[in-house]
């Protein structure tokens, strides 16, 4: 079953939604991370003066390399506890979603919006 089939979870309160902390930042540096279990790119994210610069492991090598990412703007958590993937600690949740064949595509704004802007 890919995530498209997945059943959709049942409805929630404003309260839980807005507990979820979405914001946009922008990719200043991107690397290969070989020492990730699946293949991985090596993020640094700059989500302004409010939350600061966050790394996270995005699993998106299908479609980007590290050359493509930066200066793109991408919407992540950031209010996840920090999470140790190999040798990193990654920072935040960097969202994106399956496209046919279940590869990561990225969220991202569609202009240039401020970075540390939360999604509402």
């Amino acid at each position: 079953m890919s995530t498209s089939d997945t059943p959709a979870p049942g409805p929630i309160g404003i309260d839980d939604f807005l507990a979820v902390d979405i914001r946009v930042g922008t990719i200043i540096a991107a690397a290969p991370f070989p020492e990730a279990r699946k293949p991985a790119i090596r993020l640094t994210i700059d989500f302004g003066d409010a939350i600061g610069i966050k790394r996270s492991s995005a699993q998106i090598t299908r479609h980007y390399t590290p050359e493509t990412l930066v200066g793109r703007q991408v919407a992540a958590v950031v209010n996840f506890p920090p999470r140790q993937i190999g040798p990193m600690m990654s920072e935040v949740l960097t969202l994106g979603l399956p496209d046919a064949v279940g590869e990561v595509v990225l969220i991202a704004p569609d202009r240039a919006v401020p970075n540390g802007g939360r999604l509402f």
